[in-house]
């Protein structure tokens, strides 16, 4: 049994980050190390664009969807039995994953995983939040958020290596040694907290949340392949809209709701909220379209990719302890909304990408991202947590964490749509002279039209290759362009109504 927290804070509170820092680097990098097995996942189960999109989309809106009901469970029946539970679903996530033989099965598991990694997130922060005084909870919370953004070069990494030497399955099954071991720590040595107030539960206010969350992305994710005119793309914008006015008028209605929407307009948790979910999304959009980018178009393999992120993990981690310290001396709004044009840049850097760039030219991309996402992350953390009184914490995580997923469900669709509508556009009837069913492949993504062209007479087989890879190139130039948009408006809108003190 853990010993408990003390007015100078919890006598094992470092070691206890690393366990609670350990289980988030879990959660984050299962939606990017599916990213690196995407191309392994589409050439060995023949999955379409829109179900690898969803493959790795599923993992990211379960995740949103859940956050905030597992945060106010966590409160109401303690946060150390949250992570426990979550860590469990996971596991059983993992084995059920390393065993499918269809996209259906893959997606369907991914969902449960969702669901556990959606209990085991905000309860690291709000553990973290009470294990810590108020002096070193800067501190704790940016090797925190630091951490939460190496987490996504870590999964790549991760999952390189795995996929240099076994199936594409081993992604899931090495979640199953480190989520043996996470529980087994947590169970020693993690101390457990709720909320003092004992407030209801809301469960009108989740699954109305969960219901607009996952109505607008299956519109994101669906719109390239059924057009955005499609009325059922239309009735899935227009559900997502009605469902998010209903939300906010129940949560209105009740004496003690999930997730007050008024908390949004008090300055620091609004729009540390938007700075977090803005960088999320474009985080892992562009992780969503890096990792094909790498293999289809520049022909590395999963391994050497992995590696050529290194850069992106090692900024993060370096980077997330420097924005604190900025706060203190200049303004969080000036480090939030800096990190994001920095961040920005970087995209802009990425999107002059072409089937002839050098990894040199990626890397200086790469790593100026890394470098804003790490100064934003921080102080927009500290900025969401701050707002809310200690009761709160697990609200507050939860928040945090689901602007963070919410962003990275919407960002994959939203970017990954953008890839595949520029890729659609850039290859147009290039493909007609194939037999049909291969034209539409070949139209549908570039792993299939890779995989045709292979099979094609070889005096056009160059030049099928050749169109495939240039219009994903260009798909993915056309995301970034648009991922570097979002975040310079976001930084805009920070740094004129943060508040400065």
């Amino acid at each position: 049994m853990s010993e408990p927290p003390t007015a100078t804070g919890h006598p094992r509170r470092w070691f206890i980050l690393s366990i609670l820092t350990l289980s988030l680097v879990m959660v984050v990098a299962s939606v990017s190390s599916m990213n690196l097995a995407l191309p392994s996942i589409q050439r060995g189960l023949n999955a379409t664009a829109s179900q690898i999109v969803w493959i790795n989309a599923s993992y990211a809106l379960m995740l949103a969807a859940i956050l905030l009901p597992a945060g106010a469970l966590g409160d109401r029946f303690g946060r150390r039995g949250a992570l426990l539970v979550g860590l469990g679903i996971m596991l059983t996530g993992s084995v059920l994953g390393a065993t499918s033989d269809s996209a259906g099965q893959i997606i369907a598991w991914r969902c449960l995983m969702g669901v556990g990694a959606g209990l085991v997130m905000p309860a690291t922060l709000s553990i973290l939040t009470t294990v810590f005084p108020a002096n070193e909870r800067s501190r704790a919370i940016a090797i925190w958020a630091g951490f939460a953004g190496a987490g996504g070069a870590i999964g790549i990494l991760a999952a390189g290596v795995l996929l240099e030497f076994f199936w594409w399955g081993s992604i899931f099954f090495v979640n199953i040694p480190i989520a043996v071991t996470l529980f087994v720590l947590t169970v020693l040595f993690v101390p457990s907290s709720r909320d003092s107030l004992r407030h209801p539960m809301d469960p009108l206010g989740g699954l109305l949340s969960a219901g607009a969350l996952a109505a607008l992305v299956f519109a994101l994710v669906q719109g390239p392949e059924y057009g955005w005119t499609d009325p059922r793309i239309l009735v899935s914008a227009v559900t997502s809209v009605l469902l998010g006015r209903a939300w906010v008028a129940a949560e209105r209605r009740r004496e003690h709701p999930m997730l007050d929407p008024s908390l949004f307009r008090i300055p620091r948790f609004g729009l540390g909220s938007l700075g977090i979910a803005s960088a999320f999304a474009v985080m892992f959009g562009m992780f969503f379209g890096f990792a094909q980018f790498m293999q289809f178009v520049l022909g590395y393999s999963a391994l050497d990719t992995a590696i050529r992120t290194l850069p992106f993990a090692a900024t993060m981690i370096t980077f997330s302890q420097l924005g604190p310290k900025l706060a203190s001396r200049i303004h969080v709004r000036s480090v939030i909304a800096g990190g994001l044009v920095l961040t920005a840049i970087g995209l802009l850097w990425m999107s002059t990408v072409n089937i002839s760039s050098g990894y040199l030219q990626i890397v200086g991309g790469l790593s100026l991202a890394a470098a804003g996402m790490a100064l934003s992350f921080p102080a927009a953390t500290e900025a969401i947590v701050g707002s809310l009184p200690q009761d709160k914490a697990g609200v507050a995580s939860a928040v945090n964490d689901t602007t963070r997923e919410v962003g990275a469900a919407v960002g994959i669709a939203l970017l990954g749509s953008l890839m595949s509508s520029g890729y659609r556009r850039s290859v147009g009837d290039a493909f007609d002279a194939l037999p049909a069913t291969a034209a539409e492949a070949a139209r549908d993504s570039v792993g299939a039209a890779l995989h045709v062209a292979q099979q094609a007479p070889e005096s056009v087989r160059s030049g099928l290759v050749l169109t495939a890879r240039t219009g994903f190139a260009e798909g993915y130039s056309l995301a970034m362009m648009v991922g570097a948009a979002l975040l310079v408006t976001t930084a805009v809108v920070v740094f004129r109504w943060f508040p400065k003190d």
